[in-house]
């Protein structure tokens, strides 16, 4: 495992209609940029689409994480509209066959490939952690941003890394410097955050407090 902990500012939470400024604002401190896709039936919301991604430019790697019943219907759009990495529910490709089919897709397209789990599924629902690029665990209910972390999750981290001492673990959710530490010793090392990051007044200095504790 890396020791740098990359830090993922998420744009669910920026002004949106100043969304070329907010990205900005944080390029020069971050790692990557997250784009939570949400369709309104994996998730009760509805986000981003692909014309959003292809309109940002940015140094950063492209995050997108495909909250979507039907993850195998929506990866080529984000591949041609130039995400960096694409993650998809194991909760919407609940069996290793179709898990491994997403990721030999995203992987043909260029992107590297994650596979995220919600707060309440167990690491066995992922059949593909021993070839995949990262593990997203949830630590909140996706669908909405804003919401406080649940820490129970941190235990499932723990698992994580301890079976893949290699393999990158990503955290989204409720993240800010008081829970950072605890996701970051518990063995992960990418970690996203929204509201903290982009309601701050110094976004450096938001994003310094989540990589360096």
């Amino acid at each position: 495992m890396s020791s740098r902990v990359l830090i993922t500012p998420s744009i669910l939470a920026a002004d949106l209609s100043r969304l070329r400024e907010e990205i900005a604002s944080v390029e020069p401190y971050a790692d990557w940029l997250q784009v939570d896709v949400m369709d309104g039936h994996f998730v009760p919301n509805l986000s981003f689409g692909a014309p959003v991604v292809k309109w940002i430019e940015t140094k950063l790697t492209l995050d997108v994480h495909l909250m979507v019943s039907n993850p195998e219907d929506r990866i080529e759009e984000f591949l041609k509209a130039g995400a960096d990495h694409i993650t998809f529910h194991a909760e919407a490709a609940n069996d290793a066959e179709t898990q491994a089919a997403l990721i030999a897709a995203i992987r043909d397209g260029g992107a590297t490939a994650g596979v995220a789990i919600k707060p309440e599924t167990p690491l066995e629902a992922v059949s593909v952690l021993a070839d995949v690029d990262l593990l997203l665990i949830m630590s909140v209910d996706p669908g909405f941003g804003g919401q406080s972390f649940i820490p129970d999750v941190l235990e499932k981290v723990k698992q994580a890394r301890a079976a893949y001492p290699n393999l990158m673990i990503q955290m989204d959710g409720g993240i800010d410097d008081k829970w950072a530490p605890q996701c970051i010793a518990a063995g992960a090392n990418n970690l996203v955050a929204g509201s903290f990051i982009f309601r701050a007044a110094d976004r450096a200095a938001s994003i310094a407090s989540l990589r360096n504790t």
